[in-house]
C-alpha cells in the first residue's frame, strides 16, 4: 500500500519539498493531490535524509504547504509504447496532443533507458540517404551514429531539419522498416504548426512521431523531452527491429532549461552558469544512439543545436563535439548570399563515414571524389584570399580556375532546393563535373584509373 503524505515543507519555483520521507528512491515519480481535487505529476530529483525535493512538471502555482497531498509510486516516469505511436503527435512529457486519444501500449517504458554495455554493440555500417548532396557526399550519415547540426540563430536549420525528415530512407532492404522520431524543444507555435504542416503535405507523417515541447510550456518538460523520444527510438528499433533516425531541435533550449532547473535547485554553476554536469547529461542522452547486436534495427541522431554568437567554442556546442562522431556546421556568410543549406564544407565532417561508404555501399569512387572536393575548396580559400590582396587578375591561370571551382561548387552543390531529393549518383556526377573544371594535374587525391573513367576533359 502506498504511503500518503501531508503537507509541503517548502515550495520554491517548479521544486517542492517534503521533510519525514523514507523507502523512495532518485527518479521516482509522485503524485500531488491538490485542494480542488485535481493531480499533479512530479519526479524525485535531490534526497537529503528524509528531506525529497519533488520537480513538479506542471508547475507549482495554486499548492498549498499544508493542504497538498503526495502519494509515491513506487517507480520511474514510463511511457505507453506502440507501433501505434506512428503518425501521431505529443507532447514534451509522452502525452497526446493530436486529439487521437491515448495509445493502446503494448508495453511501458522507463524514460531513462537503460545503460547498454558497449560489448554488445555492432560497429555502424551503410548510411542514410537525406538526398541533400552535400550531407551524403561529404558528410555522410551512417546508420547508428549521431552527427550534430551546429547552426546559429535565424539560419536555415529548421527548414534543413525538415527537408532531411521529407526525405530521409535507408538503402532498400527487403523486411526492414524506417521511421522519424523528431523532438522539438522550446518551439515557437508557428514553428511547430511549421513542422506539422510540411510534414503531412508531404505525405511524411504516417512514419513521423512527433514530440513537440512549446516555449510556454514547463520547463520541466523540455528536459523529458529528448528522453520520451529517445525511449520511443529504442523501442521501436530494438524491439521492433526498425531503422530509427531521432531529429530533436534545439538542444541549446534543452540545455538552458537544464542551467535554470540547476539554478532552482541552488546547485553551483560551471562554465556560462550551466551545471557541471552538463557533459555527462549530453553524454547520457547521445550515447543512445546505436547498433546492437541481436537487433537488425538501429537508432540513428541528428540533434540540432544553435550556436549562441554563432561561437563554436561555447559549452554546448563544445561538449557535443568531444560526444558525438563529427558535426555538420551551418556558414553564416552562404546562408546570406541565399545559399541554402549554407553548410561550411570545411567545418563539417563525419568521423564514421569512411566505413560506411564506397563499394557496396554507395558507389566506388565516394571517398576518392569526397576527399578531392574537400581538398579542392580548401584551395578556393586560399585562392579568394590572395585575391582580396593581389586582385583576381593578378591570379595564375591555376587559381582563377579554382575561383571558378569554389563559385560553381557553391552555386550548384551546396545549393539545392527544399523539395530537391538528389540520388546518391546525381550527387556523385555533379561532383565530377565540377572536378573537371580543374586541370588533371590537380586531382592528387584519386588514382589515375577513377580519373580516366569519369573526368569530362
Amino acid at each position: 500500500m502506498n504511503i500518503q503524505y501531508s503537507g509541503l515543507a517548502d515550495v520554491n519555483g517548479p521544486l517542492v519539498a517534503l521533510e519525514g520521507v523514507s523507502g523512495v528512491s532518485y527518479e521516482e515519480i509522485a503524485e500531488l493531490h491538490l485542494e480542488d481535487g485535481t493531480k499533479r505529476t512530479g519526479r524525485v530529483v535531490q534526497m537529503e535524509g528524509d528531506k525529497v525535493i519533488l520537480q513538479v512538471f506542471e508547475g507549482t502555482s495554486g499548492l498549498s504547504l499544508d493542504n497538498t497531498r503526495t502519494v509515491f509510486k513506487g517507480k520511474p516516469l514510463e511511457i505507453p509504447l506502440s507501433t501505434e505511436m506512428l503518425g501521431r503527435v505529443f507532447n514534451g512529457a509522452g502525452q497526446p496532443a493530436d486529439g487521437l486519444g491515448s495509445v493502446f501500449a503494448e508495453k511501458y517504458g522507463d524514460i531513462n533507458g537503460r545503460a547498454l554495455n558497449p560489448v554488445a554493440r555492432s560497429y555502424p555500417r551503410n548510411y542514410i540517404h537525406t538526398g541533400i548532396s552535400s550531407i551524403d557526399c561529404l558528410m555522410t550519415l551512417i546508420r547508428g551514429q549521431k552527427l550534430p547540426i551546429f547552426s546559429g540563430s535565424g539560419l536555415s536549420h529548421n527548414k534543413l531539419a525538415v527537408q532531411i525528415v521529407k526525405q530521409a530512407r535507408i538503402a532498400d532492404e527487403s523486411g526492414q522498416d524506417f521511421a522519424i522520431v523528431f523532438a522539438a524543444m522550446g518551439v515557437q507555435n508557428d514553428v511547430a504548426d511549421y513542422f506539422k504542416r510540411e510534414f503531412e503535405q508531404a505525405g511524411a507523417s504516417g512514419r513521423v512521431v512527433m514530440f513537440l515541447n512549446l516555449s510556454n510550456d514547463p520547463i520541466i518538460e523540455r528536459i523529458l523531452t529528448p528522453k520520451c523520444a529517445l525511449t520511443t527510438a529504442e523501442y521501436l528499433a530494438f524491439e521492433k527491429n526498425m531503422h530509427i533516425l531521432v531529429v530533436m531541435t534545439d538542444i541549446t533550449s534543452y540545455a538552458e532549461a537544464l542551467r535554470e532547473f540547476s539554478s532552482s535547485k541552488g546547485e553551483i554553476p560551471g562554465r556560462k552558469g550551466y551545471p557541471g554536469y552538463l557533459y555527462s547529461d549530453l553524454a547520457a542522452m547521445y550515447e543512445r544512439a546505436g547498433v546492437i547486436d541481436g537487433s537488425t534495427g538501429s537508432v540513428t541522431q541528428i540533434p540540432i543545436l544553435t550556436m549562441p554568437n554563432d561561437d563554436i567554442t561555447h559549452p554546448i556546442p563544445d561538449l557535443t563535439a568531444y560526444i558525438t562522431e563529427g558535426q555538420i556546421v551551418f556558414d553564416r556568410n552562404l546562408d546570406s548570399e541565399g545559399i541554402y543549406p549554407g553548410l561550411s564544407v570545411l567545418l563539417s565532417l563525419s568521423r564514421l563515414m569512411k566505413d560506411g561508404i564506397g563499394e557496396g555501399y554507395t558507389r566506388a569512387d565516394h571517398s576518392d571524389v569526397a576527399n578531392q572536393l574537400f581538398a579542392a575548396y580548401a584551395k578556393v580559400q586560399d585562392a579568394r584570399s590572395l585575391a582580396s590582396v593581389i586582385g583576381e587578375d593578378e591570379l595564375s591561370e591555376t587559381d582563377k580556375k579554382y575561383m571558378r571551382f569554389g563559385k560553381e561548387f557553391e552555386q550548384r552543390f551546396l545549393k539545392q532546393g527544399q523539395d530537391e531529393n538528389r540520388s546518391m549518383d546525381q550527387t556523385l556526377e555533379l561532383a565530377w563535373d565540377l572536378l573537371s573544371l580543374l586541370p588533371k594535374s590537380e586531382l592528387d587525391r584519386m588514382n589515375a584509373k577513377l580519373i580516366d573513367e569519369h573526368y569530362r576533359g
